[in-house]
């Protein structure tokens, strides 16, 4: 019988008092193990082209062609786990599905953990039959955005079905102390990144690494899985209840990771206003020149003055606009595009969050809903459309109004918010959403032009601002987010306008912001920009002609082993992800 658990840790420390122990408790051999691959790729079992294992290229850029970012992002969930429990562990990260069978076939697990999100059921399924005829006595446990499905133990066979935090839940299960303070892992926030046809270098430095100090989201907008996941609105568990505590986590990984930014993983970072100030307060005590990418809300951001913002070194903010007249109390009394210019104006890159399919959009509107979202010229935007995700307030609302089109979630593969509603529209027929959704990403790309670019601008307007700052360790800070302006900034952006050199208004733009670049660095870019934009065009035509012949991208597998004799750890230097069709690229860095 499958068990469904729900742990989640309290301001009084309770937990549910039934989850089972495991009879071998710390001894049990433990395996986890994201979803097979490849990924990007219309198959059987769920995976689709569409929804490729990237972020960016799914939900920002997928219509960016060869200057979409392309990139990948460890399963930092299992990873947090395995780094918090004391058994013989064994994570298996982006395996192939040889690679995974090799696995279970050729080494004994007591306990086998998968986690997954919606639109992977089937392969979550088809790995638990693996396990059930290969590895019989295993204890099958599955978590992750999957968990919150509600017919998922009908649908499967597993154990057990983790709902929300899982730290607490297998410390319990393996007989260990749910209470015991939260290791955090070392963990770079993303691996295989390329754009405009270059892998972009991974030496110290130049990846951030990644900080998750807490999971859910007080505010708990209807639509958001992660919110439900781990309690809903006005709830998040925190793992680090201090700056004090979360300060000495970002030393320990500027040491261990030779890093100098952090991605912090939190659905709505700077809400906790007291930590973040006082983790302001050990920055500038300590001298350190980090910069931070958080997400925030627009109605949080405002509380924070400039001068604290750039103390702290936010460099990068992802935030909702969802639309125009949004109802949501975040962005109640806010000029948005004030507020984002603002930041701008400070070289704090913004990644832009917009819905579409809301309520009020009709097939009338949409475009002016299209309009408002590209106004705002962020560095990224991501669309979405308006989707019920099971267990959030607005699948209860559909499934009370009799609208939902999948109510027992037996076809999620395209679950995903970028191919069809999950629901009836009241206003838009169905199918129609589609070229919605693909037209506010075109849009965006053919107003504002490639979010490499943007993000180079926008740097530049930051570096140039505060480059004289009389806070030594701010303009320190400037300097290390632009030191790579005055070339590959200049290159970028001459290859770019050659690339556009067909489209007048983009033209013009590039040409202007190329004139800032040299206005700014003089000489060096005047003679670099030409040589290394030419290099950078080759390499845009090429990468061009690969997505052409249908070239897709999948994430390397990782291999590690913790507390067991033979037991590593991934290096932290990582390697080249693969296309579907060749060897790793060996194309040069930069």
């Amino acid at each position: 019988m499958t068990t469904i658990s729900l742990p989640q840790r309290s301001t009084t420390n309770s937990h549910c008092s039934d989850i089972p122990q495991h009879p071998l408790g710390s001894k049990a051999k433990v395996l986890f193990t994201s979803v097979f691959g490849p990924y990007a790729q219309d198959d059987e079992f769920g995976s689709r082209k569409l929804n490729p294992m990237e972020l960016y290229h799914n939900q920002v850029t997928r219509v960016q062609g060869p200057f979409s970012l392309r990139m990948f992002h460890r399963s930092w969930g299992i990873m947090m786990i395995r780094d918090n429990i004391a058994n013989p562990t064994t994570l298996l990260d982006f395996p192939t599905y040889d690679r995974f069978v090799e696995e279970i076939t050729t080494k004994q697990y007591d306990v086998i953990g998968i986690t997954s999100i919606m639109p992977n059921m089937h392969k979550a399924k088809h790995m638990c039959e693996l396990i059930r005829k290969h590895q019989p006595n295993a204890t099958i446990v599955i978590g992750g955005h999957i968990a919150n499905v509600h017919t998922l133990s009908e649908f499967l066979d597993a154990d057990h079905i983790v709902q929300g935090e899982g730290i607490s839940w297998f410390r319990k299960f393996l007989g260990q102390n749910a209470e015991a303070p939260v290791k955090h892992p070392r963990i770079l926030s993303g691996f295989g990144t390329r754009s405009m046809g270059i892998t972009l270098r991974d030496k110290p430095g130049d990846v951030a690494a990644s900080l998750i100090p807490s999971v859910g989201c007080p505010l708990g907008c209807n639509f958001c899985s992660t919110s439900h996941m781990f309690g809903g609105k006005g709830k998040f568990i925190e793992f680090y209840k201090t700056g004090d505590d979360i300060f000495q986590i970002m030393c320990d990984l500027e040491r261990d990771l030779k890093v100098n930014s952090f991605f912090i993983m939190d659905e709505n970072f700077l809400i906790h206003k007291d930590k973040a100030l006082r983790i302001l307060e050990l920055m500038q005590q300590n001298d350190k020149a980090w910069s931070l990418y958080v997400f925030s809300s627009a109605n949080v951001l405002r509380t924070y003055t400039m001068e604290q913002l750039i103390g702290l070194g936010i460099s990068w903010v992802w935030m909702g606009l969802e639309g125009k007249d949004s109802k949501y109390t975040k962005l109640k009394n806010i000029d948005a595009h004030e507020l984002i210019r603002n930041l701008q104006a400070n070289g704090i890159r913004v990644l832009g969050s917009s819905i579409v399919g809301m309520e009020e959009h009709t097939p009338e509107n949409i475009d002016e809903a299209i309009e408002y979202s590209a106004s705002f010229d962020t560095e990224f935007h991501q669309f979405m459309l308006y989707t019920p995700i099971p267990g959030t307030p607005l699948w209860k609302e559909h499934e009370d109004a009799g609208t939902l089109v999948d109510p027992e979630c037996k076809n999620t593969a395209d679950s995903h918010g970028q191919l069809r509603f999950s629901h009836v529209h009241p206003n838009i027929p169905a199918g129609m959403e589609t070229n919605m959704l693909v037209r506010a990403f075109t849009r965006d790309f053919e107003v504002n032009g490639s979010s490499v670019i943007r993000v180079f601008r926008t740097t530049l307007k930051g570096f140039k601002k505060h480059r004289n700052h009389p806070d030594e360790r701010v303009r320190r800070r400037f300097f290390q987010d632009g030191k790579d302006l005055a070339i590959t900034g200049a290159a970028a952006v001459w290859a770019c306008r050659k690339w556009f050199k067909d489209n007048p208004a983009m033209y013009r733009k590039m040409d202007d912001l190329l004139a800032e670049f040299y206005h700014t660095f003089g000489i060096k870019s005047r003679l670099v920009a030409p040589l290394g934009g030419r290099y950078i065009l080759k390499q845009l035509k090429a990468e061009q002609k690969r997505l052409d012949e249908g070239w897709t991208y999948e994430p390397q597998t990782f291999y590690e082993k913790t507390n067991q004799p033979d037991a590593h750890t991934a290096p932290v230097k990582t390697t080249f992800a693969v296309g579907n069709w060749q060897a790793p690229l060996a194309t040069p860095q930069i």
